[in-house]
């Protein structure tokens, strides 16, 4: 019995040293856009609460288990938004797929005819449109101010987290998106 304890309890502290050092990889790409990004030591929980989308069905974050995930949280009047969702389409464009997608999630006061005509305006195709019912995920997940972007690890846990905008199709922040996917998973 103590052999069997003596090896989970290895086992447990080699996972947790694997953790750490891979947030302690993360941190030779924070540079440039990337430079405020905070890489949490231990993997957060995401909310597991419902959005709504565009057809006012739910969805959840539990939706894109097994992905990595950019969840952005914005609103149509954010200024710093609209200057950063074009970026994030990029990101998706350049990136997305089975390993990873791009979430955008309109928090606080945005109609649905608002979110799509903020869409339309800054020319926004490849995103969905999906809403913070009574921004009960954005207060579970703590986030005050707009934009936040958080990134969710395969077992949809926050890894990090940047507060304000940034250009995500910029060289430092494509080279960090690569390098979380690209992690060995566990």
């Amino acid at each position: 019995m103590k052999r069997l304890m003596r090896s989970v309890l290895l086992y447990l502290a080699a996972g947790l040293g694997a953790n750490t050092a891979a947030a302690q990889d993360l941190s030779s790409y924070l540079a440039g856009e990337m430079r405020g990004l905070v890489i949490h030591d231990a993997p957060v929980a995401a909310s597991s609460l419902p959005f709504l989308r565009v057809d006012e069905s739910e969805g959840s974050l539990a939706d894109y288990a097994g992905q990595i995930v950019v969840l952005n949280f914005w609103a149509t009047w954010c200024a710093p938004c609209r200057e950063e969702m074009p970026s994030l389409q990029n990101l998706q464009t350049a990136l997305g797929g089975e390993d990873f997608t791009v979430v955008t999630l309109a928090t606080g006061r945005n109609p649905p005819q608002a979110i799509r005509r903020f869409f339309e305006e800054i020319g926004v195709t490849d995103l969905q449109q999906y809403r913070d019912i009574n921004q009960q995920i954005a207060r579970e997940m703590g986030v005050f101010g707009l934009p936040i972007t958080v990134i969710l690890n395969r077992d949809g846990q926050e890894i990090a987290r940047l507060r304000g905008d940034a250009h995500w199709d910029s060289p430092e922040a494509l080279a960090l998106v690569r390098a979380v996917i690209d992690q060995p998973e566990g």
